[in-house]
């Protein structure tokens, strides 16, 4: 039985958005019915061929088997997309061996929110995501394919492939990961260090150290942030391969999943035994069961914004409300850090995201009765994958947890509400973050202090000036202002002050990363200050309430005064250098953070 709250939210979804996803399919059938290969001119076809083998430019030729694109997001500056370099040519041969074809269509840009953090470049960092799905819509315009693969991981780059990959919802899509480096130091080790360096009780050189051995091999980074949360999503969806999420880049599982990502894909085009276009794949029960993940194993904040925008490129609205409604039932059953002591590959040794849904199956908290790239029903992604005699199986399940200090069961959850609170009030709206924070902290009314941006927040820091119970604002850090970039930078001198004893609280309408945790953060506030937000209007030691219990954000000051006030300007330096410049367009059509802080407004 599916749980009422559930069923309510996804209908909710449904009614709210069914004109624009009635537009949406109805472009989404159009394109099916245009069968652009058997349209193509001989011109444009001899193009797409002239470098292809002479087997598949037979396969592109005739259209009796499926021809499909890859695109990727492959560098070798990310370590979580350098092992996608050899993907392509084992994909092209595994579809081969399914009488299949495929060509690389597109690279897309994927850039690295961990080396770009507290720097310039970050200001990129979300308008990086559409961009993506603008650069896959580049290769998939070519109109030649039955299919695609997408190669992706981290943080902006996975949403941006599934908001390209939905503007070509006609087509079939298998999304392909590559899986977490190898455990290293640990995730709490690493954030002690960082906190001492903060103080100036460790060296530069031992912070550095530190952060070369939690970051040390191929593959993503071992805590769960956003780029890991991506993957256990994918899951949740239904979009990748079942179990593939956290197998490690060589570990042998690895390169089965991946040829058997590219069987799917073909199996599940026009030519093969189902056809499954990603458009009507990607439904609200669909947007419902990635919610309800995300709480249930206290994912990334991130996902604040990304859902709502892949919502809209599929046709629906999917607001806050919908993440704080199911948020009260959805309990927490996982503790990965930033929410407790544990890595990645000690979550996928405990069950990882194959626990997590067949927990949430079992009380009705997902929809099980959807299409998945794999099959019909969610189920089969409640199962592990592994090798029985050196081939890919999947396999139940233990019924008990073996590890209750990383996943639990539904009936005995680490939290009944999965702790994504939405708060709202006299400041706007914003979402926070509760399953990493102790409730201890859930609740600061404090005087504000107020900066535009962290390096001032660094500087006051260094000279001793947040003294005493303080509501940190940072302001004009919105897609508008200056790209919303993560403000990651000022957790360790917040947790310094939060461990001394004062009560402290960020709101911001910038965002965190996926890593943050510890201290309360009101984040994404709109609107944001750059677009008329109430946040420009507040000063020095304004008392400002954050509380996560009762769902506030708000300032206490009288009604005369508040009126009266006139909005700060933003004295951010002028966006040049970086490339910061060619993003202008972006920073004035960007959209507010509860529609997913798009430069693209897909209905309007």
């Amino acid at each position: 039985m599916l749980h009422p709250v559930v069923e309510a939210v996804t209908a909710r979804i449904a009614a709210r958005s069914a004109e624009r996803r009635a537009r949406y399919l109805a472009r989404v059938d159009e394109a099916a019915a245009r069968e652009p290969r058997r349209q193509i001119g001989c011109s444009n076809l001899a193009h797409a061929l002239a470098a292809q083998p002479h087997d598949e430019q037979l396969i592109m030729r005739h259209g009796g088997s499926p021809h499909i694109a890859i695109v990727s997001s492959y560098n070798d500056l990310l370590s979580a997309h350098q092992p996608l370099h050899d993907y392509p040519e084992q994909l092209k041969a595994a579809l081969a061996r399914h009488g299949a074809s495929a060509q690389f269509a597109a690279g897309v840009p994927a850039m690295c929110d961990g080396i770009t953090q507290g720097m310039a470049g970050m200001q990129l960092s979300l308008f990086s995501r559409d961009l993506i799905a603008q650069a896959a819509a580049i290769g998939l315009t070519h109109a030649i394919f039955d299919g695609a693969l997408y190669l992706g991981v981290c943080d902006k780059i996975v949403p941006g492939l599934l908001i390209g990959a939905l503007r070509f919802g006609h087509l079939p899509a298998v999304f392909v990961p590559a899986g977490p480096m190898p455990s290293g130091l640990s995730n709490s080790e690493k954030a002690a260090v960082r906190q001492r360096y903060a103080r100036g009780a460790a060296s530069r050189e031992e912070l550095l150290e530190a952060e070369l051995g939690a970051y040390h091999a191929p593959g993503t980074c071992t805590f769960y942030g956003t780029a890991n949360t991506n993957q256990l999503l994918m899951e949740a969806m239904g979009l990748h391969v079942p179990g593939s999420a956290f197998a490690p880049p060589e570990s042998a599982l690895r390169p089965l999943l991946t040829a058997e990502a590219a069987r799917l894909v073909a199996r599940n085009s026009r030519q093969g035994e189902r056809w499954l276009p990603l458009g009507r794949q990607v439904d609200a029960r669909v947007l419902v069961n990635a919610v309800a993940a995300l709480l249930a194993s206290g994912g990334s904040t991130n996902h604040g914004l990304h859902l709502p925008a892949i919502a809209r490129a599929a046709g629906y609205e999917l607001l806050w409300e919908d993440f704080a409604a199911l948020s009260r039932v959805v309990p927490l059953l996982a503790r990965v850090y930033p929410n407790g002591k544990a890595d990645v590959n000690q979550f996928q040794a405990a069950g990882g995201p194959a626990w997590i849904i067949r927990e949430l199956l079992g009380g009705g908290l997902m929809h099980g009765d959807v299409p998945t790239v794999a099959g019909e029903g969610l189920a089969d992604y409640a199962r592990e994958a592994w090798l029985e005699n050196d081939r890919l199986a999947w396999r139940e399940l233990p019924a008990q947890s073996p590890a209750p200090d990383i996943v639990r069961p539904l009936a005995e959850p680490f939290a009944p509400e999965g702790g994504l609170v939405l708060l709202e009030g006299n400041l706007g709206r914003a979402q926070l973050k509760t399953s990493a924070v102790d409730p201890a902290h859930w609740q600061v009314r404090a005087p504000a202090r107020v900066f535009e941006c962290q390096e001032a927040v660094q500087v006051a820091y260094q000279a001793g000036e947040l003294n005493g119970d303080l509501v940190l604002v940072v302001r004009f850090q919105g897609p508008r202002a200056n790209g919303m970039p993560e403000l990651h930078k000022l957790m360790p001198l917040l947790a310094n002050l939060q461990a001394a004893g004062q009560q402290v609280a960020l709101v911001t309408d910038g965002r965190l990363s996926g890593a943050s945790g510890q201290v309360p953060a009101a984040l994404h506030v709109t609107p944001e200050a750059a677009a008329g937000g109430a946040l420009a209007l507040l000063r020095d030691g304004d008392l400002v309430e954050v509380d996560a219990v009762r769902g506030v954000l708000a300032v206490a000051v009288d009604a005369v005064e508040w009126a009266a006030r006139t909005s700060a300007e933003p004295s951010l330096a002028q966006a040049v250098g970086y490339g910061l410049e060619l993003f202008n367009l972006q920073r004035r059509l960007a959209g507010p953070a509860d529609r997913g802080g798009s430069i693209v407004d897909w209905e309007e």
